[in-house]
């Protein structure tokens, strides 16, 4: 089988020295990978033209996973304000914050689909008593589900809740299956068939073979690029492994960048790590 990493390319080390690297996510327009340092509550960017990694925000709320919307503005979840964000004309704007009269717990990763509507998990990481992601809290609606934010109203709804602990998660490339990775007492991986904003038949997908998936992609020929205890692995939609990404650390994360759109970029534990792929797996 052919390799989906450049010949000759090798797993680089491009940034040391954090607790716990989370959120990846390309920004085009500037040409860097910006990512999280969750509990020393900063946000750092790289910079591949310069090898150098620069603070971004601290403090910064706690941020975790995060996306671009269809107008190449950030949009990104915060443990710390227990909310879904969007950077708009340099300053920082809630998109959601609260349901059914209370907060979330600590929106953890988010995806936009094609009609604007934002997608995320919401697990307690943020609001458990060691602080360590966030402030100690109470859940405040008494689960950890996957919500829907209405492009037209606005409103956030619940999509999935039948997870313990929802957290990646991603699209098919049509957009008719969501995959949901579950980091609860019992890990794993789900899909649900989408129409109209609303998620049926979740069923189990084979996950990875070591550690658990946290942060997960879907290229554009529908394989899953999952994080893992020991790297990340492709696998086809139907679970099977195409391929293993060694790393030594625990990966937590991962997006697709470079200008080229042809360079894997990896959160794990304390560093963020990149690799050559040999074709883009994702239109830029």
């Amino acid at each position: 089988m052919t390799s989906f990493i450049a010949a000759g390319a090798e797993v680089e080390q491009l940034f040391t020295g954090a607790i716990w690297t989370e959120g990846p996510v390309w920004i085009p327009d500037r040409k860097v990978v910006r990512f999280s340092d969750i509990p020393n509550d900063r946000v750092l960017e790289f910079d591949p033209a310069t090898g150098a990694t620069e603070v971004q925000a601290q403090p910064a709320g706690y941020q975790n996973g995060r996306t671009l919307d269809r107008d190449g503005r950030v949009v990104q979840c915060s443990h710390g304000n227990r909310r879904v964000e969007r950077e708009v004309a340099g300053a920082v704007e809630a998109v959601a914050e609260r349901w059914s009269g209370g907060r979330f717990n600590s929106p953890n990763d988010v995806v936009v689909a094609r009609d604007g509507a934002v997608w995320f998990t919401d697990p307690p990481y943020g609001i458990q008593p060691s602080g360590r992601e966030g402030h100690p809290g109470e859940m405040e609606y008494g689960a950890c589900y996957v919500f829907r934010v209405d492009p037209s109203t606005g409103a956030a709804e619940p999509v999935v809740t039948d997870m313990d602990y929802p957290n990646g998660l991603a699209f098919s490339p049509d957009e008719s299956v969501l995959y949901v990775a579950d980091t609860g007492e019992v890990t794993g991986l789900r899909a649900y068939d989408v129409a109209d904003g609303v998620c049926r038949n979740g069923r189990d997908v084979p996950t990875v073979p070591v550690g658990a998936v946290d942060g997960l992609r879907v290229d554009d020929d529908g394989r899953l690029w999952c994080s893992a205890g020991d790297g990340v692995y492709v696998l086809d939609p139907d679970g099977r492994v195409l391929e293993h990404i060694a790393v030594p650390e625990v990966v937590s994360n991962l997006c697709f960048g470079g200008e080229g759109h042809d360079w894997l970029y990896m959160t794990a534990t304390t560093s963020l790590y990149g690799v050559r792929l040999a074709a883009s797996p994702t239109a830029p």
